[in-house]
């Protein structure tokens, strides 16, 4: 079967789109880190790196990654040229077309504090004829196409939440431990999610863990995909949008709290990760009446 390079299907207004991609050389993803689509990743060949919330876990072909709405995550180079990947798209209104039970089955998977399953040999080959009827789907568009497109992204959902389901935990699975300058990087991620409103700066990370700017710099990046500042912006918008949601705060006080020095620094910071300014945000996320 021959692939587009690129296809996609819908947009991230609809109950669910979806990407494949088929890169040559080297990448790294460089937008949409906070998104509230719960996420379906699959790793058809190469490796890849990916950052989740506090975490790097190395990707190879084969693994299925799954992430919640509004989970923190970032796909890096491992320095190994070319990969092919899918990534389903599923908006939270997705699941009400389902029965309760239903729907607390597809949605299991992204509720549990396990974020990669590896296939097996037999598994991979019934999941990727799977995905790869639906590529086929979205490619050439026959008559009716759209059906078998929503039964696939269903039954992607269903196995996953099988696989979930049946595997080992994640220890007993032997997975590989990070290295000392990974580990590191994943305990400063750690230590920012747990004072971002805090100041924070390189220089003061820097004292914190006994490490040199450069050094610090260089190898959180490495091992999480993040700049410094990105990443610690990125924490507080996020905590931001919750309270954009759930809160009637005055938006320069939720600015404070999260830890920006100025409303003008959050507009702007904000907007980057979000594509919307705070007010945009709440008027369309937040709580109404």
């Amino acid at each position: 079967m021959q692939l587009d390079n690129e296809l996609i299907y819908g947009n991230a207004e609809d109950l669910f789109f979806m990407e494949y991609n088929k890169r040559k050389g080297h990448f790294n993803m460089t937008v949409e880190h906070i998104h509230g689509q719960y996420e379906l990743y699959y790793l058809f060949s190469g490796e890849r790196q990916y950052f989740i919330r506090d975490r790097t876990y190395p990707i190879a072909a084969g693994d299925l990654v799954l992430i919640p709405g509004n989970e923190l995550h970032k796909t890096s180079d491992t320095g190994v040229p070319n990969h092919a990947r899918i990534v389903l798209y599923y908006n939270e209104k997705y699941f009400e077309q389902f029965g309760k039970q239903e729907a607390e089955l597809l949605l299991s998977p992204f509720l549990s504090s396990r974020r990669v399953f590896r296939l097996t040999h037999q598994e991979r080959l019934r999941f990727e004829q799977l995905l790869y009827g639906l590529l086929q789907e979205v490619q050439d568009q026959p008559q009716g196409h759209e059906m078998p497109i929503r039964h696939a992204v269903a039954e992607a959902l269903l196995f996953a939440a099988r696989h979930a389901i049946n595997s080992k935990p994640e220890a007993e699975e032997g997975s590989s431990l990070p290295s000392p300058a990974a580990a590191k990087a994943m305990e400063i991620a750690g230590y920012i999610a747990g004072h971002f409103r805090e100041p924070l700066t390189l220089d003061s990370l820097s004292r914190q863990f006994h490490l040199s700017t450069s050094y610090l710099s260089r190898t959180f990046k490495k091992h999480t995909g993040f700049g410094l500042t990105e990443y610690i912006g990125i924490t507080r918008v996020k905590e931001a949008q919750q309270q954009l949601k759930e809160t009637d705060e005055r938006i320069t006080e939720i600015a404070a709290d999260v830890g920006f020095e100025s409303l003008s620094q959050f507009e702007r910071v904000f907007k980057t990760h979000v594509r919307l300014s705070p007010r945009d945000y709440r008027n369309q996320y937040g709580q109404k009446g």
